[in-house]
């Protein structure tokens, strides 16, 4: 982070594994500062497998600490903070943009009627009806596809393998995106939950011809909604 004031404070899981340009992890991700604070205890295993309900005060603590150093809105470093949106929205005295899967909303606005919305998720059988619920897109239609069988990603960002095969993961997400196209042909849009996805957006963008909505897209939106200041 620069000298520059920040406005826009993300909270982080505790991890191992690389943050390449374009993860929400990396500051060079963005160009205007923000300021991170680290969650202990917050691992993927416990936010995205296990949807540990124990960690609330954690991040509620973490954002105050945030909130402490003069940001204007919180953001997250997991999309699966879906599922405590409405705790720490009340618990924390700045707009909190928990989860990348708040812009279904805004996704199913752009698109047509018969259309639907894609999800990419780092794991399908994690995201439930209570993690669309807490951000209130659990009456859309959605089509979603998840990573935990891609093994360069699930093996680094699920499983904390430490170096990254970029090139291989790439591929990975192109496929996913491509075969979720093939399987519902309707979708009009698709939002990213994962915050280590957007490195890959661009080549999503560019696969499926459709708009890519991801974390990154995210915090530009809370750092314009709060003010440049």
């Amino acid at each position: 982070m620069t000298s520059e004031t920040s406005t826009v404070g993300i909270l982080m899981l505790e991890t191992t594994f690389p943050r390449i340009p374009g993860d929400i992890g990396n500051p060079a991700s963005f160009p205007f500062p923000v300021r991170y604070q680290t969650v202990k205890g917050a691992s993927p295993q416990k936010v995205v497998i296990d949807a540990d309900a124990g960690l609330v005060d954690g991040f509620i603590d973490a954002g105050r600490r945030l909130v402490a150093k003069d940001v204007k809105a919180i953001t997250t470093s997991c999309g699966f903070l879906a599922l405590f949106h409405r705790q720490l929205v009340e618990a924390l005295p700045v707009p909190v943009f928990t989860s990348s899967l708040l812009q279904v909303h805004l996704a199913r606005a752009l698109i047509r009627c018969d259309q639907t919305v894609g999800i990419i998720t780092a794991s399908k059988p994690a995201l439930t009806d209570a993690h669309l619920a807490g951000v209130g897109i659990q009456d859309y239609p959605l089509a979603i596809a998840g990573m935990e069988t891609s093994e360069e990603f699930s093996a680094v960002f699920l499983g904390g393998k430490e170096r990254l095969d970029e090139a291989k993961c790439r591929r990975e997400m192109e496929a996913a995106a491509c075969d979720l196209m093939s399987a519902h042909r309707g979708i009009g849009a698709i939002v990213l939950e994962c915050t280590n996805m957007p490195p890959y957006a661009d080549s999503i963008r560019r696969a499926t011809g459709v708009p890519v909505f991801d974390a990154v897209t995210l915090v530009h939106h809370a750092r314009l909604s709060v003010g440049a200041y």
